[in-house]
């Protein structure tokens, strides 16, 4: 655990509570590097993870940035900026195309639900490394604001 400034720490997250979390959300954003420099683009995602590890499906539109990409990274987060506190998981790994009949094998449970039409290209970043923290006060304290009654 490392300490930040008074009254705060930073923990490293473990695998499975990294899991979890990746768990609680359906929209993150993915970084790839394009010409050069790095771009961030928020997706619609669902988690896969079986035996053969974890893997982030996301769709697409066709032709993009993230159609043409190979490494990636993937990024989701909680945050209470009331109480300056929150969480961070990032995913790095392969981003891997899934024809027509892969897409039927992973079923309906895995299409990411995208809130933009014509998201037809399916991508997956199977993950190579897996990683999270979380920031948190240690003396929790009672933080009444306007913004509470509202």
């Amino acid at each position: 655990m490392m300490h930040n400034g008074p009254g705060e720490q930073l923990e490293e997250l473990d695998r499975d509570a990294c899991l979890r979390l990746l768990g609680t959300r359906g929209v993150g954003r993915v970084a790839v590097v394009v010409d050069g420099f790095p771009i961030v683009l928020p997706v619609n995602y669902r988690v896969l993870h079986g035996d053969g590890g974890i893997d982030v499906v996301m769709r697409t539109r066709p032709g993009n940035h993230l159609d043409s990409s190979a490494r990636a990274g993937f990024e989701v987060d909680g945050i209470d900026p009331v109480h300056r506190q929150g969480w961070s998981v990032l995913v790095r790994g392969e981003l891997v195309h899934l024809h027509p009949d892969q897409v039927a094998a992973y079923g309906a449970a895995a299409d990411p639900g995208p809130w933009l039409d014509d998201r037809d290209s399916w991508l997956v970043l199977r993950a190579v490394d897996l990683s999270g923290r979380l920031l948190h006060t240690r003396n929790v304290e009672w933080q009444l604001t306007l913004r509470a009654y509202l």
